[in-house]
């Protein structure tokens, strides 16, 4: 498994690479977002470490421009920033995790573990429902012919209620599903989601596949 560390504190990227090889994984090191950027256009990492807040370009562009270009690594932000409005940015923006500086590295650890051990999608079959297709294996979709740009999360938001048509999806069991997460009252991340996922699925169209299940949550299906 290879992984690309992007910090610009030496100490903590040593630290980081360190405790990393010693649980078998290679390394790659990047001290700023410029270097690092080109790193992850360049080669294929299994999970890119991704600091926040890094000389030249920071780590939400870097993350921007990846996810513009529907590249898929896997990327586990770290930052010192400890506000719901900072972590909704980064898993919107199509972050897999967010970490808070100071970490015990055993956490740290754990998450890439966890990150790692996600099963890719492999299904070939296409789900087609009132115009929309969805490639699972190429992670492209399409309604009445038309490409939709997805961010990562929003494919994998729109993949978990698509394979089960009628049922209704909490909040509590999207957050579990989509971001890892538990799921916070006070973190309207999931609301965002849909709501993107709405804007470019449903509302250029005449059938509506997402609907909100007042009190409970969410549901894809059509309805005539």
């Amino acid at each position: 498994m290879r992984i690309l560390i992007v910090e610009d504190e030496k100490k903590t990227a040593s630290f980081l690479a360190k405790g990393l090889k010693e649980n078998g994984y290679a390394v790659e090191l990047a001290e700023n977002g410029i270097d690092g950027l080109n790193l992850l256009l360049q080669n294929d990492y299994d999970l890119a470490i991704l600091d926040v807040m890094l000389p030249l370009l920071d780590g939400w562009s870097v993350l921007s421009v990846l996810r513009s270009k529907n590249i898929q690594t896997r990327v586990l932000l770290l930052t010192a920033r400890d506000s719901v409005e900072d972590r909704v940015k980064g898993l919107e923006a199509g972050a897999d995790d967010y970490l808070v500086k100071p970490f015990a590295f055993s956490e740290l650890l754990a998450r890439i573990r966890t990150l790692l051990r996600r099963v890719a999608v492999t299904e070939s079959q296409n789900i087609v429902c009132a115009g929309l297709e969805i490639d699972a294996l190429k992670h492209r979709v399409t309604r009445d012919g038309i490409r939709i740009d997805l961010t990562p999360k929003e494919f994998q938001l729109l993949l978990l209620m698509a394979r089960r048509p009628g049922e209704v999806f909490s909040r509590t069991v999207i957050a579990e599903q989509v971001w890892d997460m538990n799921f916070d009252s006070d973190t309207n991340v999931v609301d965002v989601a849909i709501r993107r996922l709405r804007t470019k699925v449903d509302d250029p169209f005449d059938n509506k596949l997402i609907h909100t299940i007042r009190g409970v949550g969410y549901a894809f299906e059509k309805r005539d």
